[in-house]
């Protein structure tokens, strides 16, 4: 084993507040609870969209997966979130609604494939589907059978790719393909698509390609697929499991229940649904000063829909009333006054647009469209609700079962191979099983520029870090990096080169062709859960990456662990360095482990996708992971 490597260094008193007040009071509460004394100050929506276009799109170049349209990444996301704007600065306009194609096209795929036609777009020999139990997802493996000239081993092989990234970077080209060479090399190699990647699909999502083909072309496929259904719950439904005897709080406020059923009740019964799905879904989703984050910037936008200041108190009331009901357990009564807070709120709004001269109109369509900003922002908050663990504990489990039930071997094990956050899941997975004394299935892994400890190095992803507080995390509730890369890469590969940064993340000068890198960086990527990102940034915290509760430190079961390692890492990869891996490394018993850099200092070097994909990398790391692979495929007697 080599040496380490040198770290790199209501106002009671009767006065009228303006709007300019009230957004400060906001902002100011919004604070209250969150930042610890001397804390870094929170990033404002567009820093945050800059650092995501940039940083994120940086680490998550973890191995790959060039897709057609198929895989071609959703509609670009609002990733405002209902951040606040200045008076002198506009909020952009909603998006519009993602394409259906776009909406249903993995979904498409796996009907081909339920139908015996592996679509175009998969290159490998097979394409299987894994359910994930108690979920509706299926994930997606792609098989590379060995030749019948080739080695005759006793393991199959799982390849894990990087975080937001689908099985092309594992499968670039025909002449460039990690997963094509390692099944040549006699391995039945898979590569596993999680949750959210590539091909995999929930199964809402192939329900509705199935029936797609039998609606005409002006049937209301959008609608399908993007349009939201205000139904109002019963009330066994929006109760939770807290007890029923919690004390309700009850209005007695005359005007909060003053009803006119003629005034705008389509409005304010979608004002209600939204309201009351706000707050159950976040109900025990975050803690009540991260919900009051997301409430009040929606009523900052509703407060901004009437011209006259002196309504402002009159909604600040109602909107505090509101946020004081969604602490509760949602059940009928708190909907019932949910329902009466909204009409009053509406009752406002519209009585202040008649005060005023010359009358204003439009201001229902307003109202009506910042309430759909909200219910867009809860769906994409459900669609992409799920975490590192989700992977670890559910995702890569039903990986390896199916493998093993396609591909028997005599001892029930797997060889793996994981890239960037794919080697993360493999030193989590290991040091959870020696933690709970199980047998994780595997004869050895192989760990591509990855670590469970970046705290020591000078990794590019501490830029992360600022974003780890869940308020600002979860108002950006899933990050379009394949739809952000695929945007800022044409202006990165021309002059003035304004982002060469970000290839300089993914590979060193000279180690890729162009035209296999414009691939991956365009055809690789994927949506990514923010909940994804909030949970690996604890890799760069004292005690290293932990589990969703915060409770479990992976790194310190790794001296207890069974499974041989080889741990690889590339001398100029500035997302994974290897002062990074070797924090990683030292950990393990030195009789299980071994550990080496990859470039030197006359060239050639490497980067974070150079181990997978680099020129050198076929004579030069893939060698080396099969005289691994190899000297632990025996299997015991």
């Amino acid at each position: 084993m080599e040496p380490p490597l040198p770290t790199q260094t209501g106002r009671s008193d009767g006065v009228v507040k303006t709007k300019s007040e009230t957004k400060q009071k906001r902002r100011i509460r919004q604070k209250r609870g969150l930042q610890p004394p001397n804390a870094m100050p929170p990033l404002h929506g567009a820093n945050l969209r800059i650092l995501l276009a940039g940083a994120a799109a940086a680490h998550l170049s973890s191995s790959p997966v060039a897709r057609a349209s198929p895989c071609a990444p959703p509609a670009l996301l609002r990733l405002r979130a209902f951040a606040s704007y200045s008076a002198s600065e506009p909020p952009p306009p909603p998006p519009s609604s993602p394409a259906p194609s776009q909406v249903l096209a993995s979904a498409d795929a796996a009907c081909d494939c339920e139908q015996g036609a592996k679509p175009a777009i998969c290159t490998a020999d097979e394409l299987h589907y894994a359910p994930v139990p108690g979920t509706d997802w299926r994930i997606a493996l792609w098989r590379y059978r060995p030749p019948p000239e080739a080695p005759k081993r006793n393991h199959p092989l799982m390849l894990l790719s990087g975080v937001a990234t689908n099985a092309v970077g594992f499968d670039l080209s025909p002449g460039a393909s990690f997963a094509r060479h390692m099944s040549m090399q006699g391995f039945d190699t898979w590569i596993v698509e999680v949750r959210g990647a590539g091909l995999s699909t929930r199964g809402s999502e192939l329900a509705a390609a199935s029936t797609k083909s039998d609606l005409s072309p002006n049937s209301g496929v959008d609608e399908i697929s993007t349009k939201k259904v205000n139904v109002v719950p019963p009330a066994k439904e929006m109760s939770t499991n807290e007890p029923q005897s919690v004390e309700v709080p009850v209005l007695t406020d005359k005007n909060m229940v003053e009803t006119n059923t003629s005034e705008e009740p389509q409005l304010v019964t979608k004002l209600t649904n939204a309201l009351a799905r706000l707050s159950a879904t976040f109900s025990g989703y975050v803690n009540d000063s991260r919900l009051r984050n997301i409430a009040d910037s929606f009523f900052d936008r509703v407060t901004e829909l009437h011209p006259d200041d002196s309504l402002t108190t009159s909604i600040e009331e109602v909107a505090d009333k509101i946020l004081g009901l969604m602490e509760f357990p949602q059940t009928s009564a708190i909907y019932d006054q949910i329902s009466q807070l909204s009409q009053r709120l509406v009752k406002i709004l519209g009585e202040g647009q008649q005060n005023v001269s010359p009358r204003l109109f439009g201001w229902q369509e307003r109202l009506s469209a910042t309430i759909e900003d909200l219910q867009k922002q809860l769906e994409l908050i459900i669609s992409y609700d799920w975490d590192f663990d989700h992977y670890l504990e559910e995702d890569v489990p039903a990986a390896i079962d199916y493998i093993k039930q396609q591909s028997v071997t005599k001892d029930g094990k797997l060889l793996a191979i994981g890239h960037s956050m794919g080697g993360i899941l493999l030193y989590a997975m290991i040091s959870k099983c020696a933690f709970e004394g199980a047998d994780p299935e595997l004869a050895a892994i192989v760990t591509l520029a990855s670590s469970v400890d970046y705290t020591t190095s000078n990794s590019s992803l501490k830029l992360l870090v600022p974003l780890a507080d869940p308020a600002e995390m979860l108002r950006v509730p899933a990050i379009p990096l394949g739809t952000l890369l695929s945007t800022t890469y044409p202006i990165s590969s021309r002059a003035p080169y304004i982002l060469s940064l970000l290839r300089s993340q993914i590979s060193a000068k000279d180690m890729m062709d162009p035209e296999l890198l414009s691939k991956l960086i365009l055809n690789n990527f994927c949506t990514v859960p923010a909940k994804v990102l909030l949970q690996l940034t604890t890799a760069f915290r004292d005690g290293g990456l932990r589990n969703r509760t915060g409770t479990f430190f992976f790194k310190e079961h790794l001296l207890k662990i069974k499974v041989p390692v080889l741990a690889l890492a590339g001398d100029e990869d500035l997302i994974c360095p290897p002062e990074a891996v070797y924090e990683t490394v030292k950990l393990i018993p030195q009789h299980l482990v071994t550990y080496k850099v990859f470039g030197k200092p006359e060239g050639p070097h490497y980067a974070h996708y150079d181990l997978v994909g680099g020129r050198k990398a076929l004579h030069e790391v893939y060698p080396c992971i099969i005289e691994f692979l190899s000297q632990h495929d025996e299997v015991s007697s």
